[in-house]
């Protein structure tokens, strides 16, 4: 995988945290490469959540690895971490040297098309520890990322996580801010979303 960042990056401007759009991060050819690759080897699972006593399938497909075997919970689904393979060991090592930050653990998202989502929520959860930094690598169809205050004050922010992209999430901007990613019904190609993240 190439090394060099021909990278023009977009600050997006918030409130109580930052977040950088990569547009570039992995160039077309290598990331229908990684895209191949995570797709078909990937062991994707479909967890259930109980939400209010009704228990229904998530809306995408998930895996999560962890270089240290970190336990991961969320929304009351508990990921055993696989251990990294060398596509993830090349991604997580890369990510690191552009921002600076350390990573261990990286959460795999298929998005089957757009019928597939991921509502309002942070990635605050406490075993991520105090200052949390997130990496989302996006791979495959383009899909549209919103941002809102989790006070509900201002506007919502809105952006296109394009093929090969990398959005930066800086420290507090968790605390503050929800995210999600919204169903689109004319969108029939899949995504993979790789968040990269440190746990404790």
């Amino acid at each position: 995988m190439s090394d060099l960042f021909e990278d023009q990056p977009t600050s997006i401007p918030l409130a109580n945290g930052s977040a950088t759009l990569h547009h570039d991060f992995i160039n077309h050819v290598e990331a229908d490469d990684i895209f191949s690759v995570l797709q078909k080897d990937t062991p994707w699972k479909q967890d259930t959540i109980n939400f209010k006593g009704n228990i229904s399938p998530i809306p995408r497909l998930a895996a999560w690895y962890s270089r240290t075997a970190k336990i991961y919970t969320y929304s009351g689904i508990q990921m055993l971490g696989n251990p990294y393979t060398v596509v993830l060991d090349i991604l997580n090592t890369k990510v690191e040297r552009l921002l600076g930050h350390s990573f261990n653990s990286v959460l795999l998202n298929y998005y089957r098309n757009g019928g597939d989502s991921v509502s309002w929520h942070a990635d605050d959860e406490a075993e991520l520890g105090d200052h949390i930094h997130i990496a989302s690598v996006s791979l495959g169809a383009t899909r549209t990322f919103q941002l809102k205050r989790k006070d509900g004050t201002g506007d919502t922010v809105a952006m296109d996580l394009t093929h090969g992209s990398l959005l930066s999430m800086e420290h507090p901007m968790q605390q503050y801010w929800l995210h999600q990613i919204p169903k689109r019904k004319n969108i029939a190609q899949p995504r993979i979303n790789l968040t990269f993240r440190y746990l404790p």
